[in-house]
């Protein structure tokens, strides 16, 4: 699997900066930010990226159906 790149990591921390910030009203610094995206990248990272894997499939497999769908009405019938 890809890792972050350092700027896609710097974005990811603004934004969790940016709700701490608007939702929170707490200000935290550079380190907590990474500690946060350390945490939710090792701990629930899995999660998001499993459901990327079914949703994947599910769309694989339609449009696997669609396809025979379109195949069969293709041939010639005799």
């Amino acid at each position: 699997m890809k890792s972050l790149t350092t700027e896609e990591k710097r974005q990811m921390m603004d934004e969790i900066q940016r709700f701490f910030a608007n939702e929170r009203e707490e200000v935290i610094g550079e380190v907590a930010a990474g500690e946060v995206l350390a945490f939710i990248t090792h701990h629930l990272g899995s999660y998001y990226y499993n459901q990327g894997v079914r949703d994947s499939r599910d769309i694989a497999v339609q449009r696997a159906q669609a396809l025979e769908e379109d195949l069969f009405a293709l041939e010639k019938r005799v």
